[in-house]
């Protein structure tokens, strides 16, 4: 005998209720990752640890919760965690940039002004973390060749140390001179030291940053300089950017904050690549 009508009613309301359960779940999942979107929006940078935590859920969870939303154009994955969209994927303004993570900003320039001398020639890059390079520089005798509109005006008032600027064509988001005037202004000039920053540094993907023509710059500068000293905060790393210009083999070394994942800077140093952990 086939079943009968009291087994169908029972198959129904069992289909039924996991349906409902499903899309009790589905709403879960959907209301988790509005979340997720407006906790990176806010913060610029998260890490699956803390989410995790949050929300109560696997590591494993938030990073395929990650990896969705990535896909989808709403974030980008980092090394053990997330960055906003516009950290990776559009240039900020300048304005926004120079506030973002300012203190720990401050901290990394502190140890890049370690490793100048007197009589040096410096190329110090548009980035907002080298901008703050030029604000602790003190007024000794330099040399200091840029790109940066905001650079010039910081030294303006240093009477010892002597800025010269590439010129090129403005760019109002970056306050910065690019473009083939600028490339070709650097090719005339050598350099003790770069110190520059940009969007992304990835293992795999390299050095690259979201405005293609400050990554063309950024290439040449590095070809100029004896050393290159690379400037990023932890929110740089894993991330990669439109345009890349360099290995990390190519730096010298990489000044950046404390939080920064210790296993993947020790990746960085097996390259030989020399980093050094701001305080």
């Amino acid at each position: 005998m086939g079943p009968n009508a009291e087994t169908f009613s029972k198959i129904e309301d069992n289909a039924l209720g996991l349906r409902l359960i499903l899309g009790e779940i589905s709403l879960l999942v959907a209301e988790r990752h509005r979340e997720i979107v407006a906790i990176v929006s806010a913060e610029k940078s998260v890490r699956v640890a803390g989410l995790a935590r949050q929300f109560s859920v696997t590591e494993e969870t938030i990073r395929r919760d990650l990896e969705k939303l990535e896909q989808e154009g709403k974030l980008l994955r980092s090394h053990g965690g997330a960055v906003s969209i516009r950290q990776g994927g559009n240039e900020a303004p300048y304005s926004e940039r120079e506030i973002r993570s300012a203190a720990e900003k401050m901290a990394i320039a502190r140890e890049a002004l370690k490793l100048l001398e007197e009589g040096d020639t410096i190329l110090i890059d548009a980035s907002t973390t080298a901008l703050q390079v030029a604000r602790l520089l003190p007024d000794i005798s330099l040399t200091v060749l840029t790109n940066a509109m905001p650079v010039c005006v910081e030294l303006a008032n240093r009477p010892r140390v002597r800025v010269i600027c590439t010129g090129g064509n403005l760019s109002a988001a970056s306050l910065s001179f690019t473009g083939p005037r600028a490339e070709q202004a650097l090719t005339e000039y050598h350099v003790n030291r770069l110190f520059f920053s940009c969007t992304g540094v990835d293992l795999t993907h390299g050095l690259s940053d979201v405005n293609e023509s400050q990554a063309n710059l950024k290439k040449r500068m590095m070809a100029v300089a004896d050393r290159t000293t690379l400037l990023v905060d932890r929110t740089k790393f894993g991330i990669k950017a439109l345009k890349r210009f360099g290995h990390i083999a190519d730096v010298h070394e990489i000044i950046t904050n404390s939080p920064a994942d210790p296993a993947l800077l020790g990746e960085i140093e097996a390259a030989g690549v020399a980093v050094t952990v701001a305080k």
